[in-house]
């Protein structure tokens, strides 16, 4: 598409704010380095007399009761967790017992250092609410001690007007409980080994004894070292045992309490390929061909030292559905689902060469196989590499893409594009200038010099961008939907 009228648009800054709150805490386990450490502290507690510990249990819970749900059910959990320490005939009060596991716990802030990346999506209640207006869920990467990222929700309204009103955050943070009884299919399962390169005899052989829907304690049970046909020259080697299970730890379902609010609930890293990060979730609300809708989030894992695209699924934001992603395509971070199938198939856009946009169509939403390049930098402010900023919006004119480029000094700056309806190979427009760039109370922060966002929202004809300043707040703007396609060239 060439305009040849195509003039210059600018985001309009509409705010609120959201700084990180560091009172919001977390309840984690605490481990000393070794089992050796570990044993002479719960010695050490044994050792005290009984008033000692009626007095210092009480004195956790005065301090700390008040900051946390069910703080001695998770003491209680914790003091499980080392109880292998104690004599065989040691049997501890209450008590003891929840002492012992306070001095294996801590509290984690996980937004002290920053609340960033935003993406929106329609919340799936939308009643009570007056004409025109539109109830949203906000999800934001939050970042504390460690560098480790991981999910935070908030909620809000827009209105009629496009005002935009935030709801205030429960004073209280908790984590969900892993679905124990989690199933995975076989035929899938194998699919995904086969994928990652770790399908082969021995990890065929382990499938054979498994249901057709396995637990994750049943693969365990298999992979056992005590069973008289595994280990190294019975089943399955030890490398490919921890490659099998490595997979199963990584696909996995999260439930949260159905009474908590909204904002209370975080997703904390719990598996070993994102024990760094989950980092920059991409939420969109996809809508199947027969009406049924869900939410789709791609996300980036990190362990430390390598990056992945994963994928999470729900439909309440009360159950969520981790998964790996597998295929060739698969590779470096940026990811971001089309809103529906196009022609049958899903499509995604991704960035496998940190410096290229491309295209993605597959029959499987966990497969991914062949990128198509579609947008190569073009501007100045894009000469380092562009890449998406969250998933494609339908509009009558095309697919609404946010982009984001890097330019000198690794300055980030917001962009737009629009691809072709029917398909989305056909790149029909892209911006000449940035929609939105760092102004100068922005440029300030953990990463300087930064706009970024991971989903914008449309609101009649207006788009609603969440964005993050600088890698460390996250604020509001707007932008006419006619204007920004009006300004394509």
């Amino acid at each position: 598409m060439t305009n040849p009228e195509s003039r210059s648009v600018h985001a309009k800054r509409v705010g609120p704010i959201l700084v990180p709150d560091r009172t919001r805490v977390l309840l984690r386990p605490f481990l000393p380095r070794s089992e050796d450490i570990a044993r002479r502290i719960v010695n050490r507690v044994m050792a005290l007399s009984d008033d000692d510990v009626a007095l210092l249990h009480r004195e956790v819970l005065d301090e700390f009761g008040d900051r946390h749900e069910g703080i001695e059910e998770f003491l209680s959990g914790r003091y499980e967790a080392v109880a292998h320490h104690l004599a065989a005939d040691a049997d501890p009060s209450p008590e003891r017992r929840a002492l012992i596991g306070s001095y294996f716990s801590h509290e984690y802030s996980p937004e002290s250092a920053a609340l960033f990346n935003p993406s929106i999506v329609a919340h799936p209640d939308q009643g009570g609410l007056p004409p025109g207006a539109l109830r949203f869920i906000l999800s934001l990467r939050a970042t504390g001690e460690g560098h480790i990222s991981s999910i935070m929700f908030r909620s809000g309204t827009i209105s009629a007007q496009h005002r935009i009103a935030l709801n205030p955050p429960a004073p209280l943070v908790s984590e969900p409980e892993r679905v124990p009884d989690f199933g995975y299919e076989k035929a899938l399962f194998a699919r995904k080994l086969d994928e990652a390169g770790a399908r082969n005899d021995g990890c065929l052989r382990v499938l054979a004894h498994l249901p057709e829907v396995f637990t994750l304690e049943e693969l365990r049970r298999t992979l056992a070292p005590d069973r008289a046909d595994s280990g190294p020259r019975g089943l399955i080697s030890e490398h490919d045992a921890r490659a099998v299970l490595l997979l199963a730890e990584s696909n996995y379902e999260v439930s949260f309490s159905q009474g908590s609010q909204l904002s209370q609930r975080v997703l904390f890293p719990s598996a070993p390929s994102q024990s760094n990060g989950i980092e920059d979730a991409r939420f969109v609300r996809f809508l199947e061909d027969d009406g049924r809708a869900s939410y789709y989030a791609t996300y980036t894992a990190y362990d430390g030292k390598i990056t992945l695209p994963q994928l999470l699924e729900t439909t309440d934001f009360v159950n969520f559905k981790f998964s790996t992603l597998n295929g060739p395509a698969v590779q470096n971070k940026g990811m971001a689902l089309f809103p529906r199938r196009i022609r049958g198939r899903y499509a995604m856009l991704s960035r496998q060469d940190d410096e290229n946009l491309m295209l993605m169509l597959s029959d499987n939403v966990r497969f991914w196989q062949e990128p198509i390049p579609l947008l190569s930098p073009a501007r100045p402010w894009e000469f380092f590499k562009i890449g998406n900023c969250g998933s494609p919006i339908e509009t009558r004119a095309g697919w609404l893409v946010l982009s984001h480029g890097v330019g000198p000094m690794r300055k980030y700056c917001l962009g737009a594009f629009l691809l072709d309806l029917d398909d989305p190979t056909r790149v029909l427009g892209r911006l000449r200038e940035p929609l939105l760039a760092p102004n100068e109370a922005e440029r300030a922060g953990y990463v300087p010099n930064v706009v970024y966002t991971c989903g914008a929202l449309l609101h009649g004809q207006e788009m609603v961008i969440p964005y993050a300043m600088s890698d460390y707040a996250t604020s509001f703007a707007t932008a006419s939907l006619d204007d920004l396609i009006a300004a394509m060239e």
